[in-house]
């Protein structure tokens, strides 16, 4: 589950810039089973709030219209309860979104894939119940038979198709589709003329130029503690991605063991390494959105190493080892801490 402290900057209802009033615009709502936030700086004159709402609100209704799981005519859906294996045409913004989720497959060593559906159910954290027994070695190989982007799906970016190699395989893009709905937002806002924002969804979010203090946007990354909210890191945000994604709130227990609802593709069971949170800061929310939610599954130490040979912004946090004197640590990628530096 991607979390990300509530912005820590106080927003007024408009700052002054020069002898001139900003016109600063604040919108929330419902989208993608969660919630949004927009907040925008400097709004032009002609741009009404009811007009940006509007805007705001048909942006998230075409993406969800294409790349839900849980609408039952989106572009993803239809594929997904398609027979077909012959290659179907689908949207420009599918083809984006897919094209993205295919290169950090490829660097993340496989451990970010769209098609992990069938584990996703087999472990509780869909129509299975959790307090039904841990799947069988049986059933998780069985469901691993689906499994794995690269050979099940076929993606033709010239020809905007895709394919599948078999009628059970499907897609699900919550690990990156709430992303790209920021940028979509975001994308707006600039063609508005907006220049200073920032869109949230989730959590996870989008910022460009300053806040109405003037300033660049502070966002407080969570301490990973079930049930508080505690910052553990402040950061700066100009023009970048946020994305954040911890295994500390949701997880199913049978027998007394835990198990995380973060789950590894190639293993088809639930990651079990000390990681527990990772933030990532990229270019866009759609990039941050599923780097966070690949680096996690592959944990501080060999994320590490791809963070560094792909200078990716990341920050970890792990749970101490038994006697260990903190119970958290932490450690960043030179990207992260040359972001840091620069603030």
């Amino acid at each position: 589950m991607k979390k990300v402290l509530a912005l820590l900057a106080a927003f007024a209802l408009s700052a002054c810039m020069g002898e001139e009033e900003a016109k600063v615009l604040k919108l929330s709502g419902k989208t993608m089973g969660t919630t949004y936030n927009v907040v925008a700086v400097g709004v032009p004159g002609d741009v009404s709030e009811e007009a940006l709402s509007a805007d705001v609100e048909s942006v998230l209704a075409d993406v969800n219209s294409k790349m839900s799981n849980w609408d039952k005519k989106s572009e993803v859906t239809l594929f997904n309860v398609s027979t077909e294996t012959a290659p179907v045409t689908i949207s420009g913004d599918f083809v984006t979104v897919m094209s993205a989720a295919n290169q950090v497959h490829d660097l993340s060593d496989g451990k970010f894939d769209v098609t992990l559906g069938p584990l996703i159910e087999l472990w509780g954290f869909g129509p299975r119940k959790p307090e039904d027994p841990v799947p069988s070695d049986g059933d998780i190989t069985a469901a691993l038979a689906f499994v794995g982007q690269k050979d099940r799906l076929t993606l033709d970016e010239e020809g905007s198709t895709i394919s599948k190699s078999a009628a059970e395989v499907g897609i699900n893009l919550s690990a990156i589709a709430k992303g790209f709905g920021i940028d979509a937002v975001a994308g707006k806002l600039k063609a508005l003329g907006i220049e200073n924002y920032m869109v949230e969804i989730g959590g996870d979010l989008v910022a460009a130029g300053e806040n109405e203090k003037g300033e660049d946007w502070k966002i407080g990354i969570e301490k990973p503690e079930p049930g508080e909210k505690v910052v553990e890191l402040v950061v700066e945000i100009e023009d970048r991605g946020l994305a954040t994604s911890g295994d500390y709130r949701n997880f199913v227990e049978h027998e007394g063991v835990r198990y995380s609802h973060i789950i590894d593709p190639t293993t088809g069971r639930p990651i079990t390494h000390r990681t527990t949170s990772v933030s990532v800061i990229a270019e866009s929310a759609m990039m941050a959105d599923a780097w966070a939610t690949a680096m996690l599954v592959l944990g501080s130490e060999r994320g590490l190493e791809i963070a560094e040979a792909n200078n990716i912004a990341v920050y970890f946090i792990s749970r101490g080892g038994n006697g260990a004197e903190n119970p958290y640590v932490t450690v960043a990628s030179s990207a992260f801490d040359a972001l840091m530096k620069d603030k």
